[in-house]
């Protein structure tokens, strides 16, 4: 798939307020060892990623994105058809913690009978930025355009990097976090999914 735009962002789309309610909120929950949709196929989990996650699906927090996610759609030119969206994922990358190379779309439909993912794919990425870049170091969001004719070519995506900015891509689109170098960096990312592509 050629496209013209790999990535869509919004600086400082997201109040300074609503961030900070969500890694509040966040924070009153139990965190986990976040895993990968990739389980089971690698060797040494910790050589791939190594943060905290907390699970959300609050209707006020999908409320302050979905306008977002369908104007970068839209902008971008993707127009990809979407109707649902995964769990938002609170992400905590401290100091050394870091998520290498991957994409978020596996190649397989979701076989969940009797729920609205069932047969579906992820289709857009998105990444909210819920810390001050003052607050961390390192962490840096980076892509690695490997269906362009270029392949390998690594993009630091240094125009994302205020707090309540927001970032969508294509979920196909190979991407990692740097690691933290100091200090603790909190971001909120969420799957938007639809129908296999034709």
């Amino acid at each position: 798939m050629n496209l013209k735009n790999y990535y869509y962002y919004f600086n400082q789309a997201i109040p300074t307020t609503v961030c900070d309610d969500i890694v509040k909120y966040a924070k009153t929950i139990e965190t986990k060892v976040a895993g990968t949709g990739y389980d089971g196929q690698v060797k040494d989990l910790s050589k791939l990623r190594n943060s905290n996650i907390v699970w959300l699906n609050d209707n006020w927090i999908y409320n302050e994105i979905w306008p977002y996610l369908n104007l970068a759609n839209k902008s971008a030119g993707w127009n990809f058809q979407w109707d649902v969206s995964e769990s938002c994922q609170f992400t905590i990358y401290k100091s050394g913690q870091f998520y290498d190379w991957h994409c978020d779309e596996f190649g397989n439909v979701y076989d969940r009978p009797n729920t609205s993912f069932d047969k579906k794919i992820r289709k857009i990425s998105c990444s909210l930025l819920l810390s001050d870049p003052e607050e961390y170091e390192g962490g840096e969001l980076e892509f690695d355009f490997k269906n362009q004719k270029d392949k390998g070519e690594f993009r630091t995506c240094t125009e994302v990097n205020k707090k309540g900015s927001i970032i969508f891509f294509p979920s196909f689109v190979w991407h990692r976090v740097k690691p933290v170098i100091k200090g603790t960096r909190y971001s909120l990312v969420i799957w938007s999914c639809g129908n296999p592509y034709r």
